[in-house]
């Protein structure tokens, strides 16, 4: 999927002109966190979120420092900061140059983006004219559109092991060569080691996500590496 495939086309934009107010009350009003902002040919040449009125004048929380650590930052961060602060328009409070996306990026290079630049929302342009606005939430629907709506069909349990075996064989961090898979009924016995806690979780998934497992039942042990202490 791309992002065309999720995103919102409707999009709720501001222009550098916008009053900071106008763009607090279009982001309660429509239960958004962040608005792309536009010039005139719709161009995208920034961003607001949330996160640029957290310190603001009207109620006080402007950042306040000594007077030598002012100093240390210099007249041009102090003088950006203030404009942060007391700046009316959002041009004036905005993030500029924000990362946008095309209208074919993969779903998978939207989230990397989003996790490497701590982001929740991207804007997607066609150039640099804003067509849609692709979040976190629009990928959360994009999760829940494809997941199955219907119950698998009962496969035999010797097919059932053998996918479980199979998944488990495709992954490095797998145990394959200490575990053993039985399955009776539908049901997935899980014997075995496992080396690390985290081994269970993702054991217990593969097996679950198996056409026809009924049921998921763990008796793995966990054994210390270096001690070769059970629990």
């Amino acid at each position: 999927m791309k992002a065309i495939d999720v995103m919102t086309r409707s999009v709720v934009s501001v222009t550098l002109q916008t009053p900071v107010l106008t763009a607090i009350r279009l982001m309660l009003q429509n239960r958004i966190s962040g608005l792309p902002v536009v010039d005139a040919s719709d161009n995208v040449v920034g961003v607001v979120t949330e996160g640029d009125f957290l310190r603001r004048a009207e109620t006080g929380t402007e950042r306040r420092r000594s007077r030598w650590l002012e100093l240390l930052l210099g007249p041009g961060r102090l003088a950006e900061e203030y404009a942060d602060t007391h700046g009316r328009k959002v041009g004036e409070v905005m993030t500029p140059d924000p990362q946008t996306i095309a209208e074919d990026t993969p779903l998978a290079e939207i989230v990397e983006l989003m996790e490497r630049k701590r982001i929740k929302r991207l804007p997607v342009v066609r150039g640099r004219k804003l067509v849609g606005i692709v979040s976190r939430a629009n990928l959360l629907h994009a999760v829940a559109s494809l997941s199955p709506k219907t119950v698998p069909a009962a496969a035999a349990d010797a097919t059932i092991r053998e996918q479980v075996l199979t998944e488990l064989g495709a992954h490095i961090w797998a145990p394959l060569a200490m575990m053993n898979v039985v399955v009776r009924e539908g049901v997935v016995d899980l014997w075995g080691t496992i080396t690390d806690e985290r081994q269970r979780k993702a054991v217990q998934v593969i097996a679950e996500n198996v056409p026809g497992v009924k049921e998921v039942r763990d008796h793995l042990v966990w054994v210390e590496p270096i001690s070769g202490l059970a629990a």
